[in-house]
């Protein structure tokens, strides 16, 4: 008795008698230095006779062999989910608590898992990991990899019940079986709409407050004032009316005519967050969508967002395998006409790139990095 009662009071004491002699980490229990040293030594005495599987603890081993019993002990009170481990129903619950106490020292986004948070790190430091032993791709996680991976691979694991499509990930296989069940989760604050998915209610919500009454004949669209209805019909009768009056280029629209700040400078749109100019007001109102953190632009196939179209077109393209951006000497083909600019520095042996402390050049900035 006076054995457990010592051993207990190490607890308030705080006092770890044990040491490791491998790495000096301290313990109040002698089995527990035992079962710590197995980390040094290799040790596994315990095997499972399903799989062979073996393990340093015999603690490790019952909860691994309910992967073959299909046995879940441990049961959330609140509705009914059970687990495995009873460290998988403690955070569990706290979807049902909304507790999150592990907390970013960055940004201060809590989150409900300590791996959660680790993985939001690699935000801030910009660190990924996980590579793609195929095309070098790199991810801030392992499971953002294995969904890569099957780009590669082709494999779909994930099919809808009811027309036997399949998909790479949970995520698009979720979405596509709202088109069988009609459900439609995202709703229009203004006129309560519901939709699929988040890019259709995007658009949707631009149609609000602007008013259409001008409709074009040939094509039935609904310009919201009669100068955009005019310069929309120019389109249908190939009519240049504006002219640069440096070039003699010449422009459908009026607006078109930014294209002599060019040469001026001008950048007469500034964003109020952050004070960048711009030389026209769609620039500006896609460089604004970095402030809000609004990605209005889905694709249909992994469910990523994007800010504007030009980068979801780009990144279907890892999607359809297409490649149209090709090498006029050696024919070989690239997702992005940047990519054939540092690939045909190969052909020309140009090198563009100076070290100023060595003068050392080179083709691709990153090689100029590593000096």
């Amino acid at each position: 008795m006076s054995f457990h009662l010592t051993t207990h009071q190490r607890i308030h004491t705080g006092e770890k008698p044990h040491e490791c002699n491998h790495c000096g980490k301290t313990f109040t229990q002698r089995s527990s230095l035992y079962v710590h040293q197995r980390i040094h030594t290799g040790e596994k005495p315990y095997e499972c006779y399903h799989c062979g599987k073996t393990f340093t603890q015999l603690s490790s081993l019952a909860e691994h062999q309910r992967i073959h019993t299909g046995e879940k002990p441990y049961e959330c009170n609140q509705c009914g989910k059970t687990f495995r481990i009873s460290s998988h129903l403690v955070v569990h619950q706290r979807i049902h608590t909304g507790e999150k106490p592990y907390e970013c020292n960055h940004c201060g986004k809590a989150f409900s898992q300590h791996s959660g948070l680790a993985e939001h790190r690699r935000i801030h430091t910009g660190e990924k990991p996980y590579g793609c032993n195929q095309c070098g791709k790199t991810f801030r996680s392992s499971s953002h990899l294995v969904v890569h991976q099957r780009i590669h691979t082709g494999e779909k694991p994930y099919e809808c019940n009811q027309c036997g499509k399949a998909f790479r990930c949970r995520f698009t296989l979720c979405r596509h079986q709202r088109i069988h069940t009609g459900e439609k989760l995202f709703e229009c604050n203004q006129c309560g709409k519901t939709f699929t998915c988040t890019s259709h209610l995007f658009k949707h919500q631009r149609s609000h407050n602007v008013e259409k009454p001008y409709e074009c004949n040939p094509c039935e669209r609904l310009p919201h004032s009669p100068p955009v209805l005019l310069e929309h019909q120019r389109i249908h009768n190939g009519e240049d009316s504006y002219e640069c009056n440096q070039e003699g280029k010449t422009f459908r629209k009026s607006s078109h005519l930014v294209h002599q700040r060019i040469r001026t400078g001008e950048k007469p749109y500034e964003c109020s967050q952050c004070g960048k100019a711009f030389r026209c007001l769609s620039t500006l109102y896609t460089h604004q969508l970095i402030h809000s953190g609004i990605k209005p632009f889905e694709c249909y196939q992994c469910g990523k967002t994007f800010r504007c179209t030009s980068y979801l077109f780009k990144h279907q393209m890892i999607h359809t395998g297409e490649k149209p951006f090709k090498c006029n000497q050696c024919e070989k083909t690239f997702t992005r006409s940047s990519s054939v600019t540092y690939h045909q520095r190969i052909h020309t042996r140009e090198k563009l790139l100076n070290c100023l402390e060595y003068g050392k050049t080179f083709k691709v900035h990153s090689h100029l990095t590593k000096q």
